[in-house]
């Protein structure tokens, strides 16, 4: 078994560390007015420092507070609920239940609860498709979208191709990433499209952090657009009124506010537009009456249309608990904290080099902190300029106990931009007899042009403090002179060395 020649970085300098803290609150000193959040690290997440986990993928999954759990908690042992779908007392204590936490979802994004309503979901890929598959897409209509998007966002123009209705991609800036917005206006405005037309975009790209412009809602809105706004990766850290921003759609996973629980979203949209959406199919909870002899049915109204069979009800009050600590703490707290740590991110990334000159880190998208969100995504390189790979530095990072994500982040349209994959050779694999899968992709990609196309994802959220960041910026500096091959490829078994 070798040794890595980058070092573990538990062992920490406690006067370089308060030396570069006072520099960092210097340069952001904003930061010192999101002390709540260190209060709240202490108390509802000690078990991070406990365990010795440095956590920088909150675009992966938030984390949870203590205090959501004990308070799921008591309300379960507390309480005796039913099936939310009757009549008998424990069904109706939970409907009560239920439709609180969706009037509560409701006030925290200032949603007019007489035009919007809340369909709850599994995640925010299931609020998406339940747009996808319903939308009215006819020959002459349209659906639009950015090439930035998750890829549950990309899946819906399978919807619209399967109804003979028109896709077309919105193009980003190379360089930022950013939406070009003169483009996405000429496709806004083209008269080419004469049936229903549905525009959609990330509030925040989960691949480069990007915010794009909120204004383009009501934009498209005024020249007959139906928009969808994925808010999953912007929801966690920045503060969305539906009074003033107005997606006729717009999808959320809650996990990725508040860590607990998964396997919930919402689907948060207009009345007036859920009753424009035709479902191709009914199920249980989703009726009014069915009838096997008539083979007909009426559909329910509003979001029990939506809502499958039996909704997760037993978690559903959670959500109230999770949004309850947003709400202590505050969205512009979390906000000004996560601004501060990426721009103090962005800048010792940026300034990372080996000795000859050459820089350790890409960034992909600003390099600074104007119109984007706590998501960095880069690429690592050797003294020569080799991409270190990124599946290797994931698997190094998680022997320091540092969790990033590396890959394409299910964004293939912002990676193949970052990355400058060719047309010609992404056709090669498309073309091919057999499916492949992203990491035969990114073997002969590399292979074919060198380059290295599993980025490196770090994502900054609710608790990170600026240790976390401290200590992933001193073990990205145990890189500093070490070739690609002396890391070894990935699975191979090697131990960092201690510095103790």
């Amino acid at each position: 078994m070798t040794q890595s020649p980058i070092p573990v970085t538990r062992h920490v300098d406690p006067e370089r560390m308060a030396a570069d803290q006072a520099a960092f609150v210097e340069s952001w000193p904003a930061f010192e007015t999101t002390a709540a959040l260190d209060a709240l690290r202490a108390s509802d997440f000690a078990r991070l420092d406990d365990g010795g986990h440095v956590y920088l993928d909150y675009t992966g999954g938030g984390l949870y507070a203590a205090r959501q759990i004990e308070r799921h908690a008591t309300f379960m042992a507390n309480g005796v609920f039913g099936n939310p779908h009757s009549g008998n007392p424990t069904s109706l204590e939970m409907t009560d239940h239920v439709e609180a936490t969706r009037a509560r979802v409701l006030r925290f994004f200032n949603a007019d609860p007489d035009e919007y309503t809340v369909v709850f979901t599994p995640n925010a890929s299931g609020a998406l498709k339940l747009v996808g598959e319903a939308y009215p897409f006819r020959p002459g209509g349209c659906f639009a979208l950015t090439e930035d998007n998750h890829n549950s966002v990309n899946g819906i123009r399978e919807f619209a191709a399967a109804k003979n209705s028109n896709a077309v991609y919105v193009p980003l800036d190379p360089e930022e990433l950013r939406l070009k917005s003169d483009a996405a206006m000429l496709t806004l405005e083209s008269d080419w499209w004469t049936g229903d037309k549905l525009f959609a975009f990330p509030a925040q790209s989960n691949y480069t952090g990007v915010k794009h412009p909120l204004e383009l809602v009501g934009q498209a809105q005024a020249l007959g657009w139906d928009v969808m706004l994925d808010c999953a990766a912007y929801a966690p850290t920045s503060a969305l009124d539906f009074a003033e921003v107005s997606p006729d759609y717009a999808s959320f996973s809650f996990y990725k506010m508040f860590g607990y629980p998964t396997g919930l979203g919402a689907l948060i949209a207009k009345r007036d537009k859920l009753r424009k959406l035709d479902r191709p199919w009914f199920a249980g909870g989703t009726i009014q009456i069915a009838s096997v002899q008539a083979w007909d049915h009426f559909m329910a109204d509003d979001e029990a249309a939506f809502e499958d069979g039996t909704i997760n009800y037993l978690m559903i009050p959670a959500i109230d608990h999770g949004l309850d600590v947003l709400d202590e703490i505050g969205m512009d707290t979390i906000s000004t904290r996560v601004e501060s740590l990426t721009g103090w991110l962005l800048e010792q990334l940026q300034a990372l080099e080996h000795d000859n000159g050459q820089r350790i880190v890409e960034v992909h998208g600003p390099n600074d902190t104007t119109g984007r969100g706590g998501t960095i995504t880069t690429n690592l390189y050797d003294p020569d300029g080799v991409p270190y790979r990124g599946a290797r530095l994931e698997e190094l990072a998680g022997e320091a106990m540092i969790s990033i994500r590396t890959g394409c982040f299910c964004n293939p349209g912002a990676g193949e931009l970052a990355q400058q994959i060719e047309d010609e050779v992404l056709f090669r694999f498309f073309e091919r007899p057999t499916d492949i899968g992203f990491q035969q992709l990114v073997a002969e990609v590399r292979g074919l042009t060198g380059r290295e196309i599993s980025a490196i994802r770090i994502s900054v959220g609710l608790v990170t403090t600026f240790e976390d960041c401290w200590q992933l910026i001193r073990f990205l500096e145990g890189l500093r002179n070490v070739a690609c091959d002396d890391l070894g490829m990935p699975g191979e078994q090697i131990h960092l060395r201690d510095t103790a």
